[in-house]
């Protein structure tokens, strides 16, 4: 099964008031494991950026002048996502500006159903906790000590780790290349074989004898190594 875990940077909270895309990050998964493949993309959101949205993300409107407008990119983010669910932390809010990027160049938007919500899944596990991506990585103890600002690159590589805790942690098989999990699984389904015939016994005779006299002298008739030894009728 394949996922995008996706992230956004934006210049504010609300595209309806004028706030746009200024960032993309994507995370390929395959059956819950990261294969390397990502989508990264920096925007010219065609306004300025807001000093409190600069300080934030790091990210000047210089620095943003000549990078790409979503219109431009919008078919390759596309590509790149496919038919994937997309695992996305606080789900509305990113969907929110890729709808309203999508719609404004002419694109189909993403259905809702397609979003796998972090923040929601770690709401039911955690009740009550802070579940902020920061804290789901102090909490699955998680290194996030290269996200001084926020990217949504990084971003999309932290929450890809926490998802896979938030399913219940990295299994052995999570770590293995396809021909370990092929491996590992034969591994498992394999029986026990029986040996055609035992090995004979490692006791001699003389020792066989010393222990009889030692069981009888000292434990008497009763001894247990007596009634497993008894015929049966």
């Amino acid at each position: 099964m394949r996922e995008i875990v996706l992230d956004t940077e934006t210049t504010g909270l609300d595209p309806a008031s004028g706030d746009r895309l200024v960032e993309i990050g994507c995370v390929e998964l395959v059956d819950h494991f990261p294969t390397g493949a990502e989508y990264h993309v920096y925007i010219n959101p065609e306004r300025d950026m807001p000093e409190e949205a600069e300080k934030v993300h790091g990210l000047s409107a210089s620095f943003l002048a000549d990078k790409p407008v979503f219109a431009d990119i919008a078919a390759e983010f596309l590509e790149f996502i496919g038919d994937a669910p997309l695992v996305i932390h606080n789900a509305a809010f990113d969907m929110k500006f890729l709808n309203f990027e999508l719609s404004r160049a002419g694109h189909p938007i993403l259905p809702d159903a397609r979003a796998i919500d972090t923040l929601a899944m770690a709401r039911i596990k955690f009740p009550g906790s802070r579940v902020s991506l920061d804290e789901l990585c102090k909490r699955f103890a998680i290194d996030a000590t290269s996200r001084t600002k926020h990217g949504a690159l990084i971003d999309s590589d932290l929450l890809a780790q926490v998802y896979l805790e938030l399913l219940g942690g990295r299994q052995k098989r999570f770590i293995l290349a396809p021909a370990d999990v092929t491996a590992a699984m034969a591994e498992e389904a394999r029986t026990v074989r029986l040996r055609p015939e035992p090995l004979p016994s490692l006791i001699t005779p003389e020792e066989r004898e010393a222990h009889a006299a030692f069981v009888k002298k000292e434990l008497g008739e009763a001894a247990i190594w007596n009634a497993a030894s008894a015929p049966t009728n």
